[in-house]
């Protein structure tokens, strides 16, 4: 593989001299992509010329990646991610790829630097799988999951940054509870703070299960019958501050959209409302003109940069959801870099479409309202 490669001693603590072959088959069953067809309909239109190159940020154990570099021979794809472990799985997953793969350590928001390292101007495609991993969310020493009684850690690169035990013993008491309400929607948060602040002096948290206890206690009877479990807001807002996921979201989602080359196509699955509508709003606003809306004709340069490729957040279907209920939150976005003569000759006030044009013929897309009601808090693939 080309570029930057994991450590080759296994980060996840498993026998080393393993096969490619059985590494790779072990990413693969860790693994169920989510909305893979239609992702793949989404990005392929952009990458069927020689040479074309896609982007994977958040690449996980690489089963997007496989799927197009599978359906498009000729495709380079950079693959990024935070996360060494789910790197040095995706490295085995697509090791029969060769140097068509190159490989990156780094948080997706540093993204063009890898790109200026490999050379790489421009690039026909970028994807992201926002949210926590299949990978994290099954190995007990990263404790995400609620569920199980694990280190409270939740680190997405676990060689770097505070853990989510270093929040709980040292944020004050108005921080915590900024965090719980802005990043988890808590409605206790300000009970739930008070506790943490109480009982951490008495000794500091270190596992899931006293906080998960915790929290169960300080909120009220009818909120712990209803709603699954009363924690899971809690281990959402914990996850979001240790690892910057809504500012990295921020900062990466405009920087990709500028390293895109005409006709480009950027493609987002999101996993909680709060990423969701950080995504919608870059999205709409780059298929946006920026001319005032009492002008009668749009000036030029001032049409809309992007088309939108979905109506709403695209969902799984019956079929998938039955085969894997983590796809029950997700939501896809995605839009194509308009050319610059497409844009001067735009006369709307946004760039719509029938969201199957252009895309692979016999693909139908599953539309949702722009506004997801059922989307909820918190990330469905959290236990």
């Amino acid at each position: 593989m080309g570029g930057q490669h994991p450590s080759a001693d296994d980060p996840a603590g498993r026998e080393e001299g393993r096969q490619p072959g059985a590494r790779a088959e072990e990413a693969a069953e860790r693994h169920a992509p989510v909305l893979l067809e239609r992702c793949t309909a989404v990005l392929s239109p952009a990458l069927q010329h020689p040479g074309a190159v896609s982007v994977d940020l958040t690449l996980g154990m690489g089963g997007h990646a496989a799927e197009l570099l599978r359906r498009h021979p000729g495709l380079r794809l950079v693959g990024m991610d935070r996360d060494p472990q789910a790197l040095e799985l995706a490295g085995h997953r697509l090791h029969e790829f060769g140097d068509r793969v190159s490989l990156v350590h780094s948080v997706s928001d540093r993204f063009a630097d890898a790109l200026d390292d490999l050379g790489l101007e421009t690039v026909d495609a970028v994807f992201l799988d926002l949210g926590v991993s299949s990978l994290q969310l099954d190995e007990d020493d990263r404790g995400f999951s609620y569920a199980r009684d694990t280190p409270l850690d939740m680190r997405m690169d676990p060689t770097t940054g505070p853990t989510a035990a270093d929040v709980l013993n040292t944020y004050s008491h108005s921080e915590l509870t900024r965090l719980l309400r802005t990043w988890g929607e808590e409605k206790f948060a300000p009970r739930i703070a008070s506790a943490v602040v109480r009982e951490r002096e008495r000794e500091p948290f270190r596992n899931s299960a006293r906080l998960v206890d915790l929290v169960r206690a300080n909120v009220p009877a009818a909120t712990r019958r209803t709603g699954g479990n009363p924690a899971k807001r809690t281990f959402q807002a914990l996850r979001i501050a240790v690892n910057d996921e809504l500012g990295v979201v921020e900062r990466t989602l405009p920087a990709a959209f500028e390293r895109l080359a005409p006709d480009g196509r950027l493609a987002v699955l999101t996993f909680h409302s709060l990423e969701d509508r950080i995504t919608k709003n870059v999205l709409r606003q780059l298929s946006s003109s920026s001319a005032p809306p009492d002008l009668p004709f749009v000036p030029a340069g001032s049409g809309p940069r992007a088309e939108l490729l979905t109506r709403g957040g695209e969902q799984a279907d019956e079929v998938e959801l039955a085969e894997n209920p983590r796809a029950a939150s997700a939501r896809l976005r995605a839009v194509r870099r308009l050319p610059e003569q497409d844009r001067a000759s735009s006369s709307g006030r946004a760039a719509t479409r029938n969201p199957r044009q252009r895309d692979t013929p016999g693909t139908t897309p599953r539309q949702t309202s722009q506004l997801e009601p059922d989307h909820g808090t918190t990330d469905g693939r959290t236990p």
